[in-house]
């Protein structure tokens, strides 16, 4: 690769910290980009909410640790704020999808609106060529199609493309994965020999505004916060035949495939099916009927081909430890895609991401509906 300035996203992690040494060790001007995103004490006053904020992404102990590699390196360094921008792009979304009985995906979010959107603006204003970040994904440029493609690592264990499906064709054509051919082993080994000390730092594990991932905890705050009260989305619990079994007190305690917790007791374990969001209701059933050969999402977005001009054979992933099924995907509408599974798939959840694969290669993806 000839010496470009290149911008890394450094989320104070070791994978982000080695990216920014290999790019320094190789020659390039490096720049240090991170993200201020959410207040991490902002709600800690509140019932339940833990003053701690260890182990979470984005922390301001992440800041700092950002800063710290910086210096070591000697690359400029800088901070940018856009809390407003996530809180409106990505928790009051989250925030509203819950209430309204589905199960979203924050961290695509932040990937689709600030991560591969905001920062490749601030990359540009600083004089970046290009934006690179610790995912563990590859890209590279097709030349029959002419299209960039975006492609599974090495290291499937880290595989990071299931949050990465909304990246555009420009996005994708300004950035770099310097990690999508190493393990995670690797990573760490080489950041030891990069002198960094963070080499052994842990990796995050939670959502960064939802401690502990207790979002009912954080729900209820954030709507104290607002001056705001959860809605009374109290209701019936329901077989898939309509029959009223018992009451629930809300429809955002629940999620698809949910087992305990219903609050009724029956001869046979029962499953969460369905969450109908207007009328309130929580449709259950036994294991079986917890399976289904067919989805639809909108607001999708396509990366190896430009339209779905017909029915075309991939592997959907319905969530991001699911092992990809086989299936067709064909355009039903202006912003539907039906996927149909050769095997009826478990617990496909709305607001979750069904993305779509050709081997290695993402096709694209979008949102269950």
């Amino acid at each position: 690769m000839p010496t470009k300035t290149i911008a890394v996203a450094m989320s104070g992690g070791v994978d982000s910290s080695t990216v920014a040494a290999m790019l320094r060790a190789e020659g390039h001007n490096v720049i240090g980009l991170t993200m201020q995103l959410w207040n991490q004490r902002r709600l800690a006053g509140h019932e339940g909410m833990p003053e701690s904020v260890q182990g979470r992404c984005c922390s301001l102990d992440d800041v700092y640790d950002a800063r710290r590699v910086a210096e070591t390196l000697g690359i400029p360094y800088y901070v940018v704020n856009h809390e407003e921008r996530f809180e409106r792009d990505v928790v009051r979304p989250f925030v509203q999808e819950y209430v309204s009985g589905r199960t979203p995906i924050p961290c695509s979010l932040c990937n689709n609106h600030l991560k591969f959107d905001q920062l490749l603006i601030v990359a540009r204003q600083v004089g970046a060529d290009a934006l690179a970040t610790g995912h563990y994904a590859r890209v590279e440029f097709d030349e029959p199609s002419g299209r960039w493609r975006l492609l599974r690592p090495a290291d499937r264990a880290k595989d990071q493309t299931y949050f990465l499906f909304g990246l555009t064709q420009e996005q994708l054509s300004r950035t770099i994965f310097p990690l999508g051919h190493m393990t995670k082993p690797d990573v760490r080994e080489t950041a030891r020999q990069q002198g960094l000390a963070l080499a052994e730092k842990p990796d995050s594990q939670e959502i960064c505004f939802v401690p502990g991932g207790d979002y009912k905890t954080f729900l209820d705050a954030y709507l104290a916060e607002q001056n705001q009260s959860l809605p009374d989305t109290a209701g019936e619990l329901v077989t898939t035949s309509g029959e009223v079994i018992g009451e629930h007190s809300g429809i955002h305690n629940f999620t698809v495939g949910q087992r305990k917790g219903l609050g009724v007791a029956t001869g046979s374990a029962l499953y969460v099916l369905q969450i109908k969001g207007d009328a309130r209701q929580v449709v259950v059933g036994n294991e079986e009927q917890l399976y289904s050969r067919t989805l639809r999402t909108h607001r999708s977005n396509l990366i190896s081909v430009e339209e779905l001009s017909q029915p075309m054979r991939v592997a959907v992933k319905i969530r991001h430890k699911h092992q990809p099924a086989p299936a067709v995907i064909e355009r039903v509408g202006p912003d539907e895609i039906l996927a149909t599974f050769d095997e009826p798939q478990r617990a496909i959840t709305p607001g979750q991401a069904a993305v779509f694969y050709d081997g290695d290669m993402v096709v694209g993806g979008g949102w269950i509906l």
